[in-house]
C-alpha cells in the first residue's frame, strides 16, 4: 500500500526520490488495537526534520489523515513509513526545493520480540545523525558487509572511538549493577529509546567498545522491533535472557498507544 498526499502513487511520483535520495521519514508500528506508541514523538520528529531538510513547516494533522487513509483495510499489526520529500528536488539545485509531499507506505509487522542480534562494530558516522533521513547508503553498506562476515548487523563506532548507534536502531546496555546505560554520542533520538528513558531508570555516558564488552547485557531499540537483545558484539557474547531486558520489554509493551 502506498499513497502520496492521499492519492495512489505512481512510478513517476517516486522516481525523483529514487534518483536524488533527498528526504526524511519516520516509521511507526501500529498494533492490533490501532495504537501507536510514541505517536506524538513521531510527529515531532517529522516537523523538526522537515524544517532541517526543507526549511518548511509540516501539517501533522494532514500527515495523520494520510496515515489513517493508508491503514484502511490493512491487517494489523503493521508498520507504516511516512516519507517526506519534494518531487521537484534537483541534484543541481536542491535549495530550490521546498514544497515537500507526504508518502505513506504500509507493510506487515513482525512478531515481538524478534530474535537476538549478533553485531559487528564498524567505524562509521551517519550524516546529520539527529535527522532520520533517507540517505542510507553508508549504513546499509555497513549492514551488508557485516552480514557477509557472518553477523546480523553493524554497530557504529565514531572516529572518536565511542559507540554511537546501530544501522537503523539505538543501542543500550545494562551494566554490572543492573542499570540501563545509553551511549552519549551523536545519534538519532529514537522514539523507542526516548519512551524507555521516560519510563525506566537509566544513565547516559560515553561508551568505548572495550567498555561495551564489559557490560552485563546489550540491546537494540526502534519502533519496529521494540527492545531486541544483542547476543554478541564482535567476539563478546551477552545473555539474551537478562532479567533487565525482560523488564524493559514489559515496560515498553505496557506503554499505551495513541490512535493516529
Amino acid at each position: 500500500m502506498a499513497i502520496l498526499d492521499g492519492r495512489p502513487v505512481s512510478a513517476a511520483d517516486v522516481l525523483p526520490l529514487a534518483l536524488t535520495n533527498l528526504g526524511h521519514f519516520t516509521t511507526l508500528r501500529v498494533e492490533a488495537d490501532g495504537g501507536v506508541r510514541g505517536l506524538a514523538l513521531h510527529m515531532e520528529r517529522l516537523v523538526r526534520d522537515c524544517a532541517t531538510v526543507w526549511g518548511a513547516d509540516l501539517d501533522t494533522g494532514r500527515v495523520r489523515a494520510y496515515v489513517r487513509q493508508g491503514l484502511e483495510g490493512h491487517p494489523r499489526p503493521c508498520v507504516v513509513r511516512v516519507t517526506v520529500y519534494d518531487p521537484a528536488a534537483d541534484i543541481g539545485h536542491p535549495a530550490a526545493a521546498g514544497e515537500p509531499r507526504v508518502l505513506v507506505t504500509v507493510r506487515p509487522a513482525g512478531a515481538l520480540p524478534p530474535p537476538p542480534l549478533r553485531v559487528r562494530t564498524v567505524v562509521y558516522e551517519r550524516d546529520l545523525p539527529e535527522v532520520k533521513h533517507t540517505g542510507l547508503f553508508g549504513a546499509l553498506h555497513a549492514r551488508a558487509a557485516a552480514q557477509r562476515a557472518g553477523y546480523d548487523d553493524a554497530l557504529f563506532v565514531g572516529r572518536d572511538g565511542l559507540v554511537s548507534e546501530g544501522v537503523t536502531w539505538n543501542v543500550g546496555f545494562v551494566d554490572r549493577e543492573g542499570t540501563v546505560v545509553w551511549p552519549q554520542a551523536p545519534v538519532l533520538p529514537g522514539v523507542t529509546m526516548t519512551l524507555l528513558r521516560r519510563h525506566a531508570a537509566h544513565r547516559s555516558t560515553t561508551v568505548t567498545p572495550q567498555q561495551a564488552a564489559g557490560m552485563a547485557a546489550a540491546f537494540a531499540t526502534n519502533a519496529g522491533i521494540g527492545v531486541r537483545p544483542l547476543s554478541a558484539i564482535d567476539g563478546t557474547g551477552f545473555p539474551a535472557g537478562h532479567p533487565v531486558l525482560a523488564r524493559l520489554q514489559e515496560t515498553y509493551a505496557a506503554i499505551p498507544g495513541e490512535i493516529p
